[in-house]
Formats: structure tokens, sequence, C-alpha cells
């Protein structure tokens, strides 16, 4: 391999037949004579544009159903010319570069052309270099140098994380890894499960119970999860009722007060509330207005007065506060039902963090905007971040997560995209470049991910992620299977 050429953070080099190197790959472009080197990655391979080979390929046209003859190659060139031909042009985006074993994200420093070497990379030896594993490993899978990826656990700590990619190529069983790891780390875990998927990860595929049996609590509203008015802040319920229920402003003021008068009454419970609301002196059209939320909420069969019926969501996080899962399982529930257990969880994770109950929580959101309203994206990003919620937002449609969600995300694990809107999408993403982005997505197959971000130290990885044993559940149900 040689070094041809250098545009911006783009470094082109040219590759011979002999030469295996594939699109993800890293190489090190180094000076031996002042010890430094460039650290780069194959983002796309194209054919060498040598002037004139149109002309030899046409020349050399398979003509013999035409002319019937023999080659002749006196000065045996035939060979060279073809080898000119197979040479392959290396398109690489400059990642680092190694200055006496220290590496430094910059690209200001080029090495000679005439004496740079060329060689591959491995990428356990990068990530070595790069120092991603210090102690809380996790086995994401395996590079295509068939070696194990193993990355550091806290590098999704404090994170804002996304997963993204078409449907069925493996978006969710990451996420169910990552999931598992975080709670065998000791790491709180919550799930907003919307198609039921993680309710049976306690289970391997065989039916039998894991190491995890003691650590995955599924709640399901309306069964094993209810709400009594005991259990909730005013603001919490002013959330549900306004982002929710969209409860005008002045409605919201008379239920503030009419919240207030059943505390003072030391009556606060559903039952009063209906008949607070029906007696309140009001305007008719708020009193209606707050009798058809009431109504809602009633109907929901969330809220109880009856406290030996609930399991309540603080019980469940402080059994998974030293390492476990706490799985809300919305697959059920109507879409007005969901939005209301989803404000209420919100909410009660901030109370609970910020009475430090709880440290932190690692919160894994499934398409997200089917249940949050844009209005709560940022506040679930930036306020709720400082009190200790780290999102990973898992969705197969790119544009319904906003751009400033891409632009602030820590980490970003990406599965097949051909679309190019979604590729556009995407590429907004500020911790690697949207070249990589475009060109290694589209030719990824099924259960192989691009890893970028903390999580690698900024270092773009290919890896084939690793089956789980366990009943992971989520695949698509079929009428033509081998079954059938």
């Amino acid at each position: 391999m040689r070094l041809y050429r250098k545009e911006g953070s783009t470094i082109q080099i040219v590759c011979f037949p002999n030469e295996r190197v594939e699109k993800g790959d890293y190489l090190t472009i180094g000076d031996s004579q002042i010890g430094k080197s460039l650290i780069v990655q194959v983002i796309d391979i194209q054919y060498a544009n040598v002037p004139g080979i149109l002309e030899e390929l046409l020349r050399h046209y398979d003509g013999d159903s035409y002319i019937q003859g023999e080659d002749v190659d006196p000065f045996e060139v035939a060979t060279h010319i073809a080898y000119i031909q197979d040479a392959r042009l290396l398109i690489c985006k400059i990642r680092a570069t190694e200055n006496g074993g220290d590496l430094v994200f910059a690209s200001s420093w080029l090495p000679h052309r005439s004496r740079a070497k060329v060689q591959k990379l491995s990428i356990e030896r990068l990530l070595t270099k790069a120092g991603t594993n210090n102690g809380y490993s996790i086995h994401l899978g395996e590079t295509a140098e068939k070696k194990q990826l193993n990355v550091d656990v806290r590098a999704l700590d404090g994170s804002l994380n996304i997963i993204t990619g078409k449907k069925g190529t493996g978006k969710s069983h990451i996420s169910k890894l990552l999931t598992l790891s975080l709670a065998s780390h000791g790491a709180p875990v919550v799930i907003l499960d919307l198609n039921g998927e993680y309710t049976r990860l306690s289970h391997n595929n065989d039916g039998k119970p894991n190491e995890f049996l003691e650590k995955i609590h599924v709640l399901n509203p309306r069964q094993n999860l209810k709400i009594t008015l005991g259990q909730m802040e005013l603001r919490v319920m002013l959330s549900i009722l306004i982002n929710a229920l969209h409860l005008p402003g002045t409605s919201a003021r008379e239920f503030r007060r009419i919240w207030h008068y059943l505390l003072q009454q030391n009556a606060l419970s559903m039952h009063e509330l209906g008949e607070a609301i029906r007696n309140w002196k009001c305007n008719q059209h708020i009193r209606d207005a707050l009798y058809s939320r009431y109504h809602t909420l009633l109907n929901s069969g969330l809220f109880t007065d009856n406290s030996t019926q609930i399991t309540s969501l603080g019980e469940a996080l402080d059994l998974a506060r030293v390492g476990g899962v706490v799985v809300i399982n919305l697959r059920d529930t109507s879409n007005i039902d969901r939005l209301i257990v989803v404000e209420f969880l919100l909410g009660k994770l901030l109370e609970l963090l910020s009475n430090w109950k709880l440290r932190a929580v690692f919160l894994f959101a499934e398409e997200a905007h089917l249940y949050l309203k844009e209005t709560y994206w940022d506040d679930i990003v930036t306020r709720m971040r400082h009190f200790g919620v780290f999102t990973t937002f898992i969705t197969n449609q790119p544009d319904t997560i906003r751009e400033n969600i891409y632009r602030q995300a820590d980490n970003l694990f990406l599965f097949n995209f051909t679309n190019e809107h979604d590729l556009e999408t995407v590429s907004k993403a500020s911790r690697v470049d949207s070249e990589t982005i475009k060109s290694v997505a589209r030719d990824l197959p099924p259960y192989n991910c691009l890893v970028s971000g903390r999580i690698v130290n900024d270092f773009p990885i290919v890896a084939k992620i690793r089956r789980l044993d366990v009943h992971a559940m989520g695949q698509t149900r079929l009428f033509f299977s081998d079954e059938n």
C-alpha cells in the first residue's frame, strides 16, 4: 500500500491486488524517522482511476466468437497490466495521530509520502491503545478479524445513546445485551417496553430460568402496576393532566386548589377527588373539563384507592437499585394510557433521584416518539440527565428523533440503512463524520453494527453482535414458516 493524497480529513491510499483490505478496517501510516503515525479508517474502496485504463479494458474485449487466434505477449506485459487494472483506491478518514504511544485526535501532521509505511492495524491493538476497556467489560460481539469486542460499560454512564437501523437488523437485540450487561454490573435499568419484548429476559431460549431471574421485575399497568393518589406529587398529576390529557391552564389552576383542599382534609383519594370536582364552585366549563379528565383517569384502570392492590414503582426500583431491570410492559395499553404511565414514571424517577433514594438510572425507550411528546424530549436529554436519568433511544425511524438529540448523543449503535433520507438524518450525529455513516451503514449485514462514540473512544468499529441465550421475543410472527 502506498500513500497517494490527502484532502481535508480524508486520506487516499493505493492498494494492490495482493493486499486484502475491507471497508471498516484500520490502517497506520507511519514515519519511522520521527516516530509518528496516522491512524486512519477505510470507509470506501474504489478502483484506481489510472489514465488509459478504459482503453485497455476495451482492447482486451473477449472476441473469441468472432476472431480465432492465439494471444502473443513477447514482452510479458499482460500480467503487469492486469495488476494495474485490479489496483484499488482506499478512501480513509483520519481518526488520530499516534506520537510516542500517545493518541492525539488531530490531523495537522502529515507523513512524508516517499517514506511513509502503510500497515493494517488490528481492532484489538487499536482498542488497547485507546484504553476502552478498564475493568467493567461488556462482551459486545466480534470484529471482522474474529476477535472479541469488549468495551467498558462505564461509557454508558452519564451518556445519551441512540440505537437505530432498519427493521429486523438487530436493534432490540443489542438493546437487550446492553440491558443485561448493565444489570450484571450492578446498575438499575428501566425499560419502556412497547411490544412486551423484554418480559422474558429472565428465561433462556429453552424456557428455563437463568441467572437474571431475581433481577427482572415486570410491571403491567392495570394488573400489578396501579397508582394511588397518596403516592403521587401534585406536580406529577398536573404533568399527566396537562401533557397527556391536554387540560387547559385555567382548569389546571382549579385542580390545584381542589388537590390542596383534599390534602388539608386528609381525604386524597380517587373517590373523594370525583366528589370534590362535582361539588366544586367554579365555572361550569371548568368543572366539565376537570370531570372529563377525572373519568379518563378512572377508566384507565391505573388508579385505585386500595393500597393493597398496588406494586409500588419505588419498591421495584429499590429492588433493582443494586443491579436489576424494571420492565414497564406497555404492550396492551392504549395510546392515552401509555402517555399517563410514562408521565407518572418520569415524574416518579425525578422524585426518587431528587431525594437520593436512587443514585442514577438507565432508561431504555423503544420507539419513544409513540408515547413521549415533543416538548418532553429536551427535558429528558438535558434536565433529567443532570438528575441521573441516562437515556437510550431505540427506533427504526431515525427521523422521529429530533436533530438536537443526534447532536448531543454520546454513543451511536447504527445498523443497516439504505434509504438516503434515513442516512442523512443519522449523519447529524456529532461523534462520527457523516461520510463514514453514509458509506459504511449501507453495506452492514444483519446483526452487524457500526459502534461509535465514547464506548469505543471515538474510533468507529464494525462488529457482529453476539447472540444471547435468553428468551428475547420480539421476532416477527410468520405464516410461511418451516413448522407450517
